[in-house]
């Protein structure tokens, strides 16, 4: 995955549209496949990372840290650490967070209803 600079004519563009269109913001906090899948599971309760590892095999925990750290910064979910040995971690949703869970479910109405016209 590759990060668009900051100083480039993109990312300017994209930033642009983002503070314009309401909708672009929303859609590049939550947007891409593991950044909604991980909302998705998350909208169930509680989750562990390894829980969360094992709900999206596809994922390596390399991009699962930077999909959890992108949407603790945009305050969607927080990580909350349990001392022990090992150290227990784990990630929910804020209340803003949650309040993508009827977006959530709409999505995957849609999402069925639109694999099923294919």
């Amino acid at each position: 995955m590759s990060k668009i600079k900051e100083t480039s004519t993109n990312f300017a563009n994209k930033q642009a549209l983002a503070d314009e269109c309401s909708e672009v913001y929303a859609a590049n906090i939550i947007g891409g496949q593991w950044a909604l899948a991980i909302c998705s599971w998350l909208v169930n309760g509680k989750l562990r990372f390894g829980e969360l590892r094992k709900l999206l095999p596809n994922i390596t925990e390399r991009m699962l840290t930077l999909q959890l750290r992108k949407l603790e910064d945009n305050r969607i979910i927080t990580r909350t650490v349990y001392a022990g040995v090992p150290p227990r971690v784990e990630y929910e949703l804020t209340p803003i967070g949650y309040e993508l869970k009827p977006i959530i479910k709409q999505l995957e109405k849609w999402g069925e209803k639109h694999k099923n016209l294919k």
